[in-house]
């Protein structure tokens, strides 16, 4: 694994962390498109887990077909980022990394502050873009993060992935995102970001979950 110094870099739009707000698909930042998706992908602690660690080992981006690399933690104090309820309320970080966990090929699992780079297309369409992770969740029945766009996208926004293990034993896979135009071609054509917002969701379940039900 390549590693850098962490460079505190700030993300290239103003409404951090409005992935998790409850409105977003009535009231979505000025000038972008929103998006959300649940798909039930199981059962039972086990599988909960099993999604858990899948989702904070990169896996609904490596296995979605994107590359991952230039993957760095946030230097010196563990930044908390911005943790949210269920309601998307703010709310005091539930967990600090204190131990920071890696992948067999060395690279270190989602940590709020994190900045990456992924590489691919979707769709025909270039997916390369500099993230961050502006929070990340990990509670006994929660786990999941967000990441936004720093610079190098044809979009810029923010997605978040949240695993939920629910009280009546079911797991839920829930991507929300938004997405404004950076690109002349999708400036000029918006159903393009829809369409390229649509591929990444399925690839996401795939990633996660190859045995998924309909959608929520």
């Amino acid at each position: 694994m390549r590693r850098g110094t962490f460079r505190d870099e700030t993300v290239d739009y103003a409404a951090v962390g409005a992935s998790q707000a409850p409105d977003l698909m009535q009231y979505p930042p000025e000038r972008s498109i929103p998006a959300e998706q649940s798909w039930r992908i199981g059962s039972g602690q086990s599988r909960f887990t099993t999604a858990s660690e899948a989702l904070l080992s990169w896996r609904a981006l490596r296995d979605g077909g994107l590359r991952v690399s230039d993957v760095r933690p946030a230097a010196g104090p563990m930044y908390t980022g911005v943790a949210f309820d269920h309601d998307g309320t703010p709310v005091v970080p539930s967990r600090l990394e204190a131990d920071q966990r890696f992948d067999p090929d060395g690279t270190p699992w989602v940590g709020s502050g994190t900045t990456l780079r992924v590489h691919g297309r979707v769709a025909g369409m270039r997916a390369d873009a500099e993230l961050r992770v502006i929070f990340a969740v990990e509670e006994p029945r929660r786990v999941g993060f967000a990441l936004g766009t720093v610079g190098e996208s044809v979009v810029s926004g923010e997605e978040s992935f949240m695993v939920d293990w629910y009280d009546n034993d079911e797991v839920w896979f829930t991507v929300r995102a938004f997405d404004s135009a950076r690109a002349l071609g999708y400036r000029v054509m918006p159903a393009l970001i829809r369409r390229r917002r649509k591929a990444l969701f399925q690839r996401y379940l795939r990633a996660i979950s190859p045995l998924y039900t309909s959608p929520a």
